[in-house]
């Protein structure tokens, strides 16, 4: 397996990861800002496929059709020499001070229509780019204190904004799905559709759920204690996983947006087994870009920026030769087999039973011989992890 970067590894970079300029709440930017078109060269010759960004990563908030226009222009000639493609769009409703209590759940009526106008033509933009998801993270819908904010009020007002975003891009022909980004806090005390389980509820709520998934991030689960590769997976089951943010989380703490890999590397090794050989037939599970959404260290120069926009596509590879070994290690199978870990695949019911069936089948209960579990019958899970370790490792 080659660990240079092509087009078919699908890795793209948000134009604010590289382009970030290191500014924080502590102190200015360390870096000078990023020129697009430089951007999307420089992405290309590392071997990256796409490039994503917000409407004001692009040019700047108050624009005139003019400037916009010129930075459209600019960026579609380099994406033109290069073949770098535009995958996903968003829409940044979070820097202004007019979001500074939300865009579609601010207690404001004003700023929720003018949120809503600002998403419509950032979603015409999206079309002429040729993206395909349009993501929604909603960094300022949320509170820091529980009075200050209706939640059930704020819920139907991002429902009704939704809604009417998807039956737009129906009304328009627009070929864009919507992926939610959900994040428990930061900056907001606490963010509406904090996990990817409150994201998918709320979708079942929606006119068009079949146009609504998500965005799940790395450091997003991680931050509320939650096991990542645990919940794309559940993502994976609904049909839900339409785009995806990695990056690296060490611990509950300030979204650190790492290097993948850099955090937590034994939950991202299980993450790309799971996305690259956790199919059913032991394929892709997901075939959707490989997207990192993290932060050049403040402490980098321009130089170090592009050698850790490198690192984040090597870390990737390296997991993904580490995981494909893991798979194909004779070892590891017996080990899976001894474990049970596809038993859990076979039906609990026979084909036609039912609770009266399950009744009158002694087996399965009057006669089973729980007991037998007490000092016997182990699962040998350890041993598994430690080969999962051992070949992470590199050790086998």
């Amino acid at each position: 397996m080659t660990l240079k970067p092509t087009a078919q590894d699908k890795f793209s970079f948000g134009l604010w990861t590289i382009g970030w300029q290191a500014q924080d709440q502590f102190g200015g930017p360390t870096r000078k800002p990023l020129d697009t078109v430089e951007a999307i060269h420089k992405l290309a010759e590392l071997g990256a496929y796409g490039l994503t960004f917000h409407d004001d990563d692009l040019f700047a908030f108050g624009s005139t059709d003019v400037e916009r226009r010129h930075q459209i222009d600019r960026t579609k000639q380099a994406l033109a020499e290069t073949g770098i493609i535009i995958p996903m769009i968003t829409t940044n409703l979070f820097s202004h001070p007019v979001f500074k209590d939300g865009g579609f759940t601010s207690n404001d009526r004003d700023v929720r229509r003018f949120a809503l106008r600002k998403v419509l033509r950032n979603l015409d933009l999206a079309a002429e780019m040729g993206a395909k998801t349009f993501v929604m993270w909603g960094g300022r819908e949320g509170a820091e204190y529980d009075h200050a904010k209706d939640i059930q009020g704020a819920i139907a007002r991002y429902r009704e904004g939704v809604n009417l975003l998807t039956q737009y891009v129906i009304d328009r022909g627009y070929d864009i799905k919507f992926a939610i980004e959900p994040k428990p806090n930061e900056p907001r005390g606490d963010i509406l559709l904090p996990t990817v389980g409150h994201a998918m509820a709320f979708i079942n709520t929606l006119e068009h759920p079949e146009l609504v998934g998500l965005n799940p991030e790395t450091g997003h689960e991680q931050m509320a204690g939650l096991n990542f590769t645990a919940g794309i997976a559940q993502a994976l089951d609904h049909g839900k996983l339409f785009h995806i943010d990695l990056n690296g989380q060490r611990g509950v703490k300030f979204d650190q947006d790492l290097v993948f890999g850099h955090g937590d590397l034994f939950n991202a090794f299980t993450l790309v087994d799971l996305l690259e050989f956790g199919g059913p037939n032991g394929g892709r599970a997901y075939e959707g870009p490989r997207h990192f959404d993290y932060k050049p260290s403040r402490t980098e120069d321009y130089e170090g920026v592009w050698a850790s926009a490198a690192a984040n596509m090597r870390m990737y590879l390296l997991l993904k030769e580490r995981a494909a070994a893991f798979r194909a290690d004779p070892e590891v199978k017996a080990a899976l087999a001894a474990a049970r870990v596809d038993g859990v695949k076979t039906p609990t019911l026979n084909p036609g039973e039912g609770y009266a069936e399950l009744l009158a089948d002694r087996s399965s209960y009057e006669d089973f011989d729980a007991d037998s579990y007490f000092n016997g019958k182990g699962f040998n899970f350890v041993h598994l992890n430690q080969l999962a370790v051992e070949h992470l490792m590199g050790a086998r």
